[in-house]
This record gives C-alpha cells, sequence and structure tokens, in this order.
C-alpha cells in the first residue's frame, strides 16, 4: 500500500549528489600551477558550430577563467548564466572559457547547453579530459583563475548561494567575483581556494579489465532495481542510467553517493520495524558496483541484458481520473534562480454531495521545478471532519498507488481544494501548471475510511547555534479501532532526527527511527505490518534540530527558530495514515462525563481566545491585523483562518480555530 508520498531518485537527488563539505583556504595556503605536463602552451579543442578553442596551458596574456560545466549537472545548469553574468561584467579585462570534459557528454550536448544558457563566451569539449587532468578539476561546476602569466590565482566554487539540497537568498560569499575583483586590482586574493561542490567529471575509464563482472549481467539489473524508476528519458532524473555509455560517465559519482548512504534515498534505522516500501541497496549490490567500477567497466554479452521495465507516462492511477482539476487557471512563473517563497492555490471542485476518494494523483506541469505539491481539504465551517484533510502529494519520485479495494478518503460536499506548490529554480526561467486526478468509489462499497491524524507541536522555540536541540509532541486522543498503515516526519532543514513512539501502559515502543533526517526526502514509511489502535494511550514524537554553523543546510544559524511553513523557518509535526472500519466506533473513549467535557474545553478555547487577542492585538481594536503578527504566523493564520479573506482576524475565526484544536 501506497500513501501520500513515496520517493525515488530524483532531480534533487542529483543536486545531493554533490554534497561536500566546503572550506576556505587563505592566499598562503593558495594551490601552485600544476607542473607543466607538456611544452606546448596551448590547446586546440572543437567547441560549438564547427569552432575551435584554444585553451591556454602555460601564460594566457590575460586573467582567464576555465569554467567547467557538465551538460548534466544540476548546479551546472544553476551557474551558467551566472558566469555568463561575469563575463560581461569584467569585460575585455577577463576571459571566460567553457570546458566539458564528461566522457557521457557529446558535442552536441554541449552545444544544446551552451544554447539554452545563452552563452557567450567561448566553450569546448574537453575529449578524453586532458585539461581537466591538467589543471587537475575535479567536479562540476568548477573555476580555475590563471592570471596573465599562467599561475593559478583560485580554484573551487562560483559563490556559495547553492548548496545541494538548499537555496539561500543570496550568496554569502562571491567567491570567484572577488577573487577576479582582487587579481585586476593587483591584489593578493584574500580566499584563493574552495572546494568545489558539484557533480564529479565523468573521466575516461581505464581500458585495463579486472573484474569478470558485466554491465550487461550484472551492473542493468541493479541499477533497473533501484535507480531507472526516475532516471530514464523523460523522467524527473536529469541524466538517464538505461543506457550503458551513460552509466559509465556516471561511473565515480554513482560509487561516492552510495558509499556515503545518500542514494537509494533512504532514511529509517533498519534496526528498528520494517516497512513495505524501504529502499535500501544491499551490501552485495554495493559491492558489486565498486568492483565493476573499479574493474574497468566491462560491457558484456548484450544478449544477457535485462528486459526493459515499462512505465505509464502520465497518469498512472488504475483507471482514467473520474475529474481532472488545475491548481489554477493559468500557470506559475518560475524565475531562473532565487528563493521563491510557497504559493497557495484555492480550488473549489463544486462537490455538491460527498465524495470518496479511492485513488488520487498530483501531476506536476513542470517537474524540473516543482520541488513538492501537497493537497488538502479544507471543508465547510462546521462541518464534522475527521483527520487532517490531506488528499494526495507529491515530490520527485512519487508513484501513486490505488488503496485496497474498499479503502477510500472521505470529501464533504462544499469542501475547497488547497494547493500547497513549493518551486525550486533551475537555471532557466520556466512555468508550471500542476493538477490533480481523483478516482472515486460508491459509499456503499467504502469498507474502511482512511484519514491522516497528526502530532504537531507549534509552540517551540530553537535558540542560535544550538545543535542538538529537542522539540516533542503527542497525540493522546486516540479512536479505539482502526489500525496505523503509515507514518511520515516532517521538519524542514534543520531537522536532524526524528523517533516516533506508541505508548500502551507503561510500555513505549518505538515505531519509526530516522536517524538522519533529511528534508528533501519527504518519505512516508509504511508499516510492513499495520498497527491496531486498539490498547494504545498515545502517539509521540521527538524530533532533534541542528541550528548550528555546522549544518551545511542551516539558513542562518544566528536565527532565533520558530514554527512556520517557509523552509527557513521549522515545523515538527509527525503525519499518521490511519484506516477505520466503518461502522465501528471509532471516537476516544470518555474519560470524564460530557457535562465536564463541554465545561473543561469551553474554559480551554476561551483562555487560548482570551490569550491571542491579549498577545497580539496590539492596538485593542477588538481583531488582529495581519501586520500585528509575527511574520511565520501571518502567512499561517491567515492562508487558514482567515475564511472571509478580509486580511484581520477577529475573536469569531478565532475561536474555531481554538474549538479544532481543543478537540484533538
Amino acid at each position: 500500500m501506497s500513501f501520500h508520498i513515496q520517493t525515488s531518485l530524483s532531480w534533487i537527488c542529483v543536486a545531493l549528489l554533490a554534497c561536500l563539505p566546503m572550506a576556505d583556504v587563505r592566499a598562503e595556503d593558495a594551490a601552485k600551477a600544476p607542473a607543466t605536463k607538456s611544452e606546448k602552451t596551448t590547446a586546440t579543442l572543437p567547441g560549438i558550430d564547427g569552432k575551435t578553442v584554444e585553451i591556454p596551458l602555460a601564460a594566457p596574456g590575460k586573467v582567464t577563467v576555465l569554467c567547467f560545466l557538465g551538460s548534466e549537472c544540476p548546479l551546472a545548469r544553476l551557474y551558467g548564466p551566472r558566469l555568463q553574468l561575469m563575463s560581461q561584467e569584467f569585460g575585455d579585462q577577463v576571459q571566460f572559457i567553457g570546458l566539458n570534459s564528461n566522457l557521457h557528454d557529446s558535442l552536441e550536448d554541449v552545444t544544446e547547453y551552451v544554447k539554452a544558457h545563452k552563452l557567450s563566451f567561448p566553450f569546448a569539449k574537453d575529449y578524453d579530459n586532458r585539461i581537466a587532468d591538467h589543471f587537475e578539476a575535479e567536479r562540476t561546476p568548477e573555476v580555475i583563475v590563471l592570471d596573465a602569466v599562467g599561475k593559478v590565482r583560485y580554484r573551487g566554487r562560483i559563490d556559495d548561494q547553492y548548496l545541494p539540497g538548499i537555496v539561500k537568498p543570496a550568496p554569502t560569499r562571491d567567491d570567484l567575483k572577488l577573487a577576479l575583483q582582487e587579481i585586476v586590482s593587483r591584489k593578493e586574493v584574500s580566499v584563493a581556494r574552495t572546494e568545489a561542490v558539484g557533480c564529479l567529471i565523468g573521466k575516461v575509464y581505464a581500458e585495463e579489465i579486472t573484474t569478470n563482472l558485466t554491465y550487461c549481467r550484472d551492473v542493468a539489473p541493479v541499477l533497473q532495481k533501484h535507480c531507472v524508476e526516475c532516471h530514464r528519458p523523460g523522467d524527473i532524473g536529469p541524466f538517464a542510467l538505461t543506457d550503458f555509455d551513460e552509466v559509465v560517465g556516471w561511473g565515480d559519482m554513482i560509487l561516492e553517493v552510495v558509499d556515503q548512504g545518500r542514494m537509494p534515498p533512504w532514511h529509517a534505522n533498519p534496526g528498528i520495524n520494517h516497512f513495505a516500501n524501504e529502499r535500501r541497496m544491499t551490501d552485495k549490490e554495493k559491492a558489486l558496483l565498486e568492483e565493476w567500477v573499479n574493474g574497468g567497466m566491462p560491457f558484456g554479452n548484450a544478449e544477457e541484458l535485462p528486459e526493459p521495465e515499462t512505465y505509464v507516462e502520465g497518469w498512472s492511477l488504475p483507471k482514467p481520473p473520474d475529474v481532472v482539476l488545475d491548481m489554477h487557471r493559468k500557470p506559475f512563473d518560475v524565475p531562473s534562480e532565487g528563493f521563491v517563497e510557497y504559493q497557495y492555490y484555492v480550488v473549489d471542485p463544486q462537490f455538491e454531495e460527498d465524495k470518496w476518494i479511492t485513488a488520487a494523483q498530483v501531476l506536476p506541469g513542470n517537474r524540473a521545478v516543482v520541488h513538492h505539491c501537497i493537497v488538502f481539504v479544507r471543508p465547510p465551517d462546521g462541518e464534522k471532519y475527521r483527520g487532517l484533510g490531506w488528499i494526495a502529494a507529491y515530490v520527485p519520485g512519487q508513484r501513486s498507488v490505488a488503496m485496497p479495494s474498499g479503502y477510500a478518503r472521505r470529501v464533504p460536499a462544499g469542501s475547497q481544494l488547497v494547493f500547497q506548490m513549493h518551486y525550486t529554480p533551475n537555471g532557466i526561467a520556466q512555468s508550471d501548471l500542476t493538477k490533480i486526478g481523483l478516482i472515486f468509489e460508491e459509499e456503499k462499497n467504502v469498507t474502511h475510511e482512511v484519514a491522516t491524524l497528526v502530532a504537531i507541536n507549534s509552540e517551540f522555540e530553537i535558540p542560535p547555534h544550538a545543535a542538538d536541540h529537542p522539540v516533542s509532541g503527542s497525540l493522546s486522543q486516540l479512536p479505539r479501532q482502526g489500525h496505523i498503515l503509515a507514518i511520515a516526519p516532517h521538519m524542514h532543514y534543520r531537522g536532524k532526527t526524528c523517533r516516533v513512539f506508541a505508548h500502551e501502559g507503561n510500555e513505549k515502543t518505538v515505531l519509526l527511527d530516522v536517524p538522519a533526517y533529511d528534508f528533501n526526502w519527504q518519505h512516508v514509511y509504511e508499516l510492513a505490518t499495520p498497527r491496531p489502535l486498539k490498547g494504545l494511550d498515545k502517539l509521540s514524537f521527538v524530533c532533534k534540530f541542528d541550528n548550528s554553523e555546522n549544518n551545511p543546510f542551516n539558513p542562518n544559524p544566528n536565527d532565533f527558530v520558530t514554527w512556520g511553513d517557509q523552509s527557513s523557518e521549522e515545523m515538527a509535526i509527525a503525519f499518521f495514515e490511519v484506516a477505520f472500519e466503518r461502522g465501528a466506533e471509532a471516537d476516544p473513549e470518555p474519560t470524564k462525563t460530557p457535562q465536564k467535557v463541554d465545561l473543561a474545553r469551553e474554559h480551554r478555547v476561551k483562555e487560548f481566545v482570551d490569550d491571542f487577542f491579549k498577545r497580539f492585538d496590539k492596538d485593542s481594536d477588538g481583531i488582529v491585523k495581519r501586520d500585528e503578527l509575527p511574520t511565520s504566523m501571518q502567512r499561517f493564520a491567515f492562508k487558514n483562518f482567515d475564511r472571509d479573506n478580509n486580511s484581520h482576524l477577529d475573536r469569531e475565526e478565532i475561536q474555531k480555530l481554538a474549538n479544532a484544536s481543543a478537540a484533538l
């Protein structure tokens, strides 16, 4: 069974291929020019449109930036346009030369890359990676700056804005630009070397064969099992792993990410619980890949290639959707770079009667820029509704699967659907129009209602530089009946670890342990054996956050961090997919008489509303305006609770919020 978010390899996975620690090196530790390996002062390489490009190996006569770029590397795509702007800014003072040294990138690929990013500086194909080896370049993007006499004055990254899986609003240090300004001003370069962050250059592999393993018989089945789902032509992976020539160019990169545990993407502790959707490569498979890559990567006998998997393009639902809803009447324009805040779209499906959804799929209009999309229900005011109202979600690699026969989610008549869209620019301005497809079931055929319960803590504050800050939350009002089908922890970039527990009397059982949480992979962990709710007193979680400078994904370690829906803020949530048998009693056991319960609830609601207005109604006019709230609460409160869209919250709206909270 698969729910909401099921992830595989994706274009985000490729950005993660580049994850390396970054270090600055002062001028006195700057890289020296490599020893001369040829008496020639230049090398002639083929460029685009039938031209040739002269590459300086010794004294170029002017400041020269050698830009090592790859046609498919996500970071190289992001930085290509930035290098173009920089080349225009420095004009005749500095010459820029682009180089593609990847075995798996053809001259046609290079030409397409140059045209897509509108690069005007010379660009050459470095066959046999001779120039990359001469200057000891290892990654894309990586830049090497030569002065007029050929000394390497700077090497490394372009700036620090784009890191694996994170986009800062702006660079905190423009390494290349600063180095060039210092060089043309005849100053020492203050930081002459940084660690390049990007994809390994796919260099020519060894001709000597030292292994009996072959691509056809041994390697292709492993890649097909773990990688090809997304890394195939026309899907979300920026390169395909279905072709031998492509695979050998990524050989070293594959070993790096597998060895470091970044691929395949899976973050649950294997020693705790078992999950139906585990994505884990065995030690035997890892050893096989390592031996094949290091043994010369032989092709083998084509007759031993496995039969290719077949994939459904477009909708992957069991039948055409009964209803298709666009997120908006027109596409959203995604810029070429920078930070895009979450976009929210409210759609009225005009349901005049309750609908039971047995299958749903979010279909992004442009997979290259859609980081994720969540679609949830906003029921009519006063509607009794079980659970969070989550309908479906998309992250790269998601494969929507229908629920078992008889299982469905209820959407009340008159409900609206809310699309939460998260976009990630990739170097080229483009647009997106995401949609959702729904399949309905007749109510008489529904045996189990599926709902999303949530344990949440929104009242935390993470101090600056805290490296291991715990935040806990729980859900104690549990139904007597039903089964837990899946668990999904949710934090943002400072999320570090998460443990989820089931409490039964004095017994506390770990349901899920995520020792290395990664915001880029929003896994839903599907229990191999559903856990009955009967007998459980509560469900809880403990998340830990790393707000220190040692967290490479941290937007700003100097911030006090509170709840918010933007990635620079934080959340502490555990979602639980639960199935209830229809007709069975599903309400919590009452612990007090109804009258006492109602009185206690009314008291809690009144306290909440009074405290809210005491804290935020700064001018005491009886309403809370948008600018009276903290930034994170402005977005959250007004997108979810300002029902009349008048940009202020009155006591009635806050009371509805308090009633909903008290009912949990």
